[in-house]
This record gives C-alpha cells, structure tokens and sequence, in this order.
C-alpha cells in the first residue's frame, strides 16, 4: 500500500494508560495481500539479504539516542520474515541472526497501514497483544514511521520499542518520521542502484546474446554440409551458454539421426566424440531426447540433471560418459524446420553441478538456437536437392569426349564452391569430316543456372556453325558473332576454339582467342610455351570486323591444354602470374598420364570462387 494512498480517517484515542494510540481495524485477508504484493517485494529483495549494515545500524543507533528508546530496528518487512536491517539493543539471537518471523512483527501493521503506529501498551492493544515479542524482546511499547521505496510503497518501518509502558510524545514521534524519511532515501537510493546494476547485466546479457546468435548464423550460414554446420553450433553454444551439448538431427523423415556432442574443455574432445558415435547407434536413448522436444515443442528446463538424465539413458556407457561430463541442470531444445514445420531433432544443453540452473532468458536462446539449426538442416537439404538437379543437368550440356585415332583427350569440369553446381564454363570437342579435331573451351559470365542455360545455346552454335566447314577458328568465331547478334542470344562470353590437323612434321593447331586465357602447350622434352596473342573482343560484345587465326606447328607427342579462368585467376594477384603458376605446374607434372595430369593442375586453382573447365590434348601421333 502506498504511504500516500487515502485512507479511512483514524482517530487518537486515549487508553486506560493515558496514551494516545492510533486505531483502526484491518482486515486479515488485505493484510495478507498487501504483505505479499510482488511490486513491494521486489523492492525489499533488492535491499539484500539479512545482515548487519553499518548505515542502518547508525540510523537505529540515532532512534536510541534521540529518542531514548533502549531498543532501535531498522525493519524489513518480507513476505514471511521481517528482517533487521539495522538494529541496536535487540537480544540475541535476533541480534546476529537479523531475521524473525512476521508473528513477532509489530512493523507489519506500519506496512499494512501504510502509516505511522505508535502503542503505549502493546499488551492492551488488539492488533498486537498476543505477539511473542512481548515476552522475547520485553516489547512493551511500540512507535513505528513507514519507510518508503521510489513508488512510495511502504517497504517496513524504522521503530523505537520500549521495555516498559510509554506515552510517546509529538516532538518524539516527529524526530522518528525525520529519521524514517532519511531512512526512505537510503533505501530509495540503493533501489535505484540495484536497477540501474539490473538494468546494466541485462544490457550486457542481452549483449552477449545476440554476440551468440550473430555468431552462430554467421558460422551456420557459411557451410552448406549439414555435419560440419551441427559442430559449429557445438563449438559456438559450449564457447558462451553451457558446458557441454550434443546434437541430435536427421534431415529426412526416418532417416536414421545423425549425433553430434561438443564440451567447453577440449581435453574431453575424445569422450564427446564417444559419446556421439555411441548415441548415433542407440537410437532409443536419442529418441528419447527427441520425444521431449517434440512433445513440448519449445526448450525445456530441469535441474535435477543427473537423476533425469540417468533415468532416460539405456546405455551405462552414455551415462557413465554423461556424468564424467559433468551433469547439473539441463534444457532440451527442439530443432524446427522453418520449412516444413516439424521436429527435425533437439539440442541438449547441459551445466555442471558448479554452475546455476539455465535461466528463462537462456531458455528463450534455445529457442532461438533450435530454430537456427532448423534453418541450417533445410539449407543443406535443399542445397543437395539444388546440386543433384544442376549436376545431371550439367552432365548433360557438358558431351561425352570422342575417342580419336592420334588424339587423346582428357577434361574436368569443378564448380564454384559457392553456389549451384552448375555454371557456364564449358569444354568441347569433335571430329570433322576431313579429319581434323575442333577442339573449345569457353566462359559464360556467371556460374548459375542461367550462365549454364546460355552456356548450352553457345556451344550448340559453336558445333551446328563448325562442323562439316573447313574455315580456320578466326573466321568461325567472326560468323558465331554474327549469329549471336542476329539471334539476340544474351551471351557475354570469352573462348578459345582451335582445330587440330596433322601435319608433314607432326601437327598443325590453329587458334582464335576471345578475351580468354592463353593455351598452354607441352612439349615431349618437358618444356612449356604459353601462347599468348593479342586480345580481342568477349563473343557477344560488338564484333571486330574480322577475327584472327593463329596457327602453331607442334611436334608429336605434344599436349594442348585449354582451361578457363577459375583455374588461373584470384583478386589477389595478376591473371599473368596465375598463367605462370599453371604453366610451372604443368612442367613440373610433364611426365604423369591424362587423367592424373588433370588432378595436378586443378590443385593450382586459387579459390573455387568460379567454375572450372579444362581440356588437356594430348597428340600421340
């Protein structure tokens, strides 16, 4: 009740002793509910537990000497105890103890009342007749001021008790109201305090909170691989929520859970990782966390950790594992699929016995951990969905490689790490009529499904446009040009096409290069020649009037290599030393076969940041 809050008028009224006393009745059930009021308590937690305080011990050392009282007591008053802030005179044990129980309170009536109340005679007085501070204390005579929170609600009182019948009079009831207003401010002042100490761990927690969950979608976001995305969570929650975890999901309805368990001390990486192999083949004791999840459908707190824990293992080794873990409290959290809206799996979060049960605010953070891992678990699931559509779709732009007399062909296509497995990079090559070998690789801006779209309407050109004519590259490149312009194909694309032929000394390579990456070619003696001519137009910009042909004469045993961009150039370094590298690497390898001589060469790739396509001709003669 508010110390201002209006009241039904009291009155003074003399007893048989001659005292004034102040009467009016209370009912039992709003003493009861003013006593118990949660905003009132709270301020009275936030005052601190019993104990001797050295400025309420002088305030009631000041009630003593000013008002020649021999007992002064700062009062608290609680829901079931009243404690002794400041005290002078009490006996013991009240006097270490700081505390007693609200039967011995007079002060609650000041707290009911929300008033001053003084009583000459506590023993002729209803409210306080029966109290069995009359006997322990010597409590005869009784004068208590409210003292006050911020809101005005009357937290206890600040009171002068006598050992013997006292007419208090108007100057010493007035001193005790001072003294309880300096009483008000102290404790207003250590309220505030306490909030703004609140205000300011709350701040931090909420801080550290969404440090946690920035954290954690930064680090499930950048991998697509659903096993490596549930050992980060592991590593991101052991780091800042709990002391260790472990991670039950599966990504498909009954597809067996996959488990994965992590612990803030890394010595106990060997036990989580037991602990996990174990679990993934006890299936009944992770269904078990599962079901929790699933039937409750948000996190679940118990602190009875290691008896709840024991009680739904199977297993003794996942117990024994368990308990060496260290169990105290624990909280399930559900795994929920954004997508499809269901279960996908739990996070068990656990503390050791030395930490603090999980809180509503950690709660709340499961919550949002769960739903993040659900997010994670659809982003794989529907990335290799993505992959497997685009990697048939690109097994069928990409053609199978003819088998040649005198020609041994060779070719790998990697796609961007990033992305659909599928892009715009593209190899080809086919026999002619005549019995030459046009060989191509190109690179259609984007490596996405529709740079693989164009990629496929270029290379289809490049083929209907090529075959069965026997014009050099340069000129079949001009025509394509033209094609691409009348037939408003949006492509934007570099190529090298070349034709193969033998020759009276071995063979013949004719060339025509759109604003690609030069040829490599290897000689039989190990050396490399880098076959770079000067630039010309991407295929689709404004065509040159006419575009050239170079021509090379190369010994038997010699191998072309043609590639795209993603295997030579980086943002951090120059396309011209990506060339060198490449070159460097493919005479170092001169002496490997086909197939392996790929593998080495695509090592050299800077970053899969863009796909890759490389055809290696090697002329057997």
């Amino acid at each position: 009740m508010r110390a201002d809050t209006p009241r039904t008028p009291v009155a003074w009224q003399a007893t048989g002793r001659g005292a004034m006393v102040l009467q009016w009745d209370v009912i039992g059930d709003t003493e009861r509910s003013v006593l118990a009021d949660p905003v009132r308590l709270r301020s009275v937690w936030r005052l601190g537990e019993p104990g001797p305080d050295e400025a309420f011990d002088r305030l009631a050392m000041l009630v003593r000497k000013l008002v020649d009282a021999p007992i002064g007591v700062v009062c608290l008053v609680g829901a079931e105890r009243q404690h002794l802030a400041g005290q002078v005179g009490m006996p013991e044990p009240f006097a270490s103890e700081r505390s007693m129980p609200l039967t011995h309170s007079f002060s609650r009536h000041v707290v009911v009342a929300g008033e001053l109340l003084v009583i000459s005679d506590v023993r002729s007085d209803p409210r306080t007749r029966g109290n069995p501070s009359i006997d322990q204390l010597t409590a005869i005579a009784y004068a208590g001021a409210p003292i006050t929170d911020p809101d005005g609600l009357v937290v206890g009182a600040l009171c002068a008790v006598d050992h013997e019948p006292r007419d208090w009079t108007k100057s010493e009831i007035a001193l005790l109201a001072e003294l309880a207003a300096v009483c008000s401010s102290e404790v207003c002042l250590r309220i505030a305090r306490s909030t703004a100490e609140d205000a300011r761990r709350a701040a931090e927690s909420a801080h550290h909170q969404l440090e946690l969950l920035t954290d954690l979608t930064e680090s499930l976001a950048a991998t697509m691989d659903v096993d490596e995305a549930m050992s980060r969570l592991g590593r991101i929650v052991t780091t800042r929520l709990s002391d260790w975890c472990m991670v039950t999901y599966a990504d498909e309805p009954g597809a067996a859970p996959r488990v994965s368990a992590a612990h803030r001390d890394p010595a106990r990486a060997v036990d989580m990782a037991r602990l996990a192999d174990l679990a993934t083949r006890s299936r009944t004791d992770v269904q078990a966390i599962v079901q929790t999840a699933r039937r409750h459908g948000r996190p679940v707190r118990r602190t009875d950790g290691l008896a709840q824990l024991r009680g739904q293992l199977h297993d003794a080794e996942i117990a024994d594992l368990a308990a060496s873990a260290g169990l105290g409290s624990s909280m399930v959290a559900p795994i929920v699929s954004p997508v499809r809206h269901r279960v996908l799996g739990a996070v068990l979060l656990v503390n050791g016995p030395d930490r603090a049960p999980f809180s509503a605010a950690e709660e709340r953070i499961a919550a949002e951990i769960g739903r993040r891992a659900g997010l994670a678990v659809e982003n794989s699931r529907l990335y290799r969905e993505q992959r497997h559509v685009a990697e048939v779709l690109q097994r069928s732009l990409l053609t199978e490689l003819p088998r040649l007399p005198g020609v041994e062909l060779h070719a790998r296509y990697l796609p961007a790490q990033d992305g659909a497995a599928v892009g715009g990079d593209w190899y080809d090559a086919f026999a002619q009529p005549d019995g030459s070998v046009m060989v191509a690789v190109g690179d259609v801006s984007g490596h996405d499904i529709e740079a693989a779209a164009t990629m496929g309407q270029l290379r289809n050109l490049v083929r209907g446009d090529a075959y069965g004519r026997s014009d050099e590259p340069g000129v079949l490149l001009t025509q394509l040009d033209q094609a691409l312009h009348g037939l408003r194909v949006p492509a934007a694309a570099t190529a090298v096409l070349a034709r193969v032929r033998q020759s009276w000394s071995g063979y013949a390579i004719s060339f025509a290069n759109a604003g690609h990456p030069p040829p490599l070619l290897l000689l039989p003696d190990g050396r490399v020649q880098v076959w770079w001519v000067p630039p010309e137009p991407l295929l689709g910009l404004p065509p040159p009037n006419a575009r050239t042909t170079t021509v090379r004469y190369v010994p038997p045993g010699s191998t072309l290599v043609l590639y795209t961009d993603g295997l030579v150039e980086d943002r951090d370094q120059l396309l011209d030393d990506g060339v060198a590298r490449l070159a460097e690497r493919l005479r170092e390898s001169s002496a490997y076969p086909g197939d392996e001589l790929c593998t080495r060469l695509l090592e050299v790739a800077p970053r899969r940041s863009d796909d890759i396509a490389l055809l290696l001709v090697r002329l057997t003669g």
